[in-house]
C-alpha cells in the first residue's frame, strides 16, 4: 500500500499543488480550518526545533522558518519533496527536508524536537500507534505534538443525498481510482481513523492529550471552493460537518 501511496504523489504532486494554492504566510490545518496564525496552538515558535511528518510541498515547514523556527520536513514523494525545496529557495528560507516513512521515522535522533506537527498526512499511516510512539522518542521534554486529518464523520454522510450512511465500512482501508481535471487516473489509498482509535493511540504512546478542534469557516480556503475540491468538498455538507479536526498533544514524562 506504501508504494501505491507513494506513487499517488508522486504523479499528483504537480497537479494538487497548482489546485491547492497552498499559503507559506501560516501553517495550514486543511480545509476550512482556521490557520496557526489564527488558532496559536504552537505557541512563540522562534528558535524551536520543528519536524513536519508528511510535509508535502513544504508550505508548513517554509512558514514555519519564516518566523524564525529551525525546520526539518518528511515525505515519502520525492516530487512533492523536489516541490518543497523549490519553493523554500523561492521564500529565501532554510528547511531540512528528508525523504523518509513517517510512521517509523529511522534515522531521527531521540528527543531532538521540540514540536512534531503534522496536517492531513496521517490518514496515509495505516499503524497509528507505531507512528505515534515513534513521535514521542523523537519529541524532547514537553515536547508538542499536533495533527490535523480528515474528520473522521465527514466519511460517513454520503455527498449527494446529505444522509448517514454510517458503518464500520466507512473506517476501513479507501481505495478508489480518482479521475484529474485532465482526464488522468490514479490509484488512490488511504486509512481513515476513528476518533477513539486515535485517542488511544495518543494514550498508549505515553501522549496528554490538551485539545480536540472542530473548527469550520467557509470563508477562510476560497481556493478549496474551485470546480475540482467542489467535489471533494460540497458546500451544503461542510456546512454540517466540517472536514478537519485537530488534535493538541504533549509529551506526558511521567511514566
Amino acid at each position: 500500500m506504501k508504494e501505491i501511496i507513494k506513487k499517488y504523489w508522486n504523479q499528483d504532486s504537480n497537479n494538487y499543488q497548482k489546485s491547492a494554492k497552498i499559503s507559506t504566510d501560516s501553517a495550514h490545518y486543511g480545509p476550512y480550518a482556521p490557520n496557526e496564525n489564527k488558532l496559536k496552538l504552537l505557541g512563540n515558535i522562534k528558535n524551536k526545533n520543528i519536524l513536519e511528518i508528511g510535509c508535502g510541498g513544504g508550505q508548513c515547514s517554509i512558514a514555519f522558518a519564516k518566523q524564525g523556527a529551525i525546520c526539518t520536513g518528511l515525505d515519502l514523494s520525492i516530487e512533492q519533496l523536489k516541490y518543497a525545496e523549490k519553493l523554500a529557495t523561492k521564500k529565501k528560507v532554510k528547511v531540512n527536508f528528508l525523504l523518509k516513512d513517517i510512521q517509523t521515522l529511522k534515522g531521527i535522533k531521540s528527543n531532538s524536537y521540540d514540536i512534531v506537527f503534522s496536517t492531513f498526512a496521517l490518514q496515509y499511516i495505516p499503524n497509528l500507534n507505531k507512528c505515534f510512539k515513534e513521535v514521542n522518542r523523537v519529541l524532547k521534554k514537553n515536547g508538542l505534538f499536533v495533527f490535523s486529518f480528515d474528520h473522521p464523520f465527514y466519511s460517513t454522510i454520503d455527498p449527494k443525498t446529505l444522509k448517514i450512511i454510517f458503518n464500520y465500512n466507512n473506517f476501513k482501508i479507501w481505495k478508489e481510482t480518482i479521475v484529474k481535471p485532465d482526464g488522468t487516473k490514479s490509484k488512490f489509498v488511504a486509512y481513515p481513523h476513528k476518533i477513539s482509535d486515535t485517542y488511544s493511540a495518543l494514550i498508549n504512546a505515553n501522549f496528554i492529550i490538551e485539545q480536540i478542534i472542530e473548527p469550520f469557516d467557509e470563508k477562510i480556503e476560497k481556493g478549496w471552493k474551485n470546480s475540482y475540491w467542489k467535489k471533494i468538498y460540497p458546500l451544503k455538507l461542510i456546512k454540517m460537518i466540517g472536514p478537519t479536526i485537530i488534535f493538541k498533544t504533549k509529551k506526558n514524562n511521567i511514566l
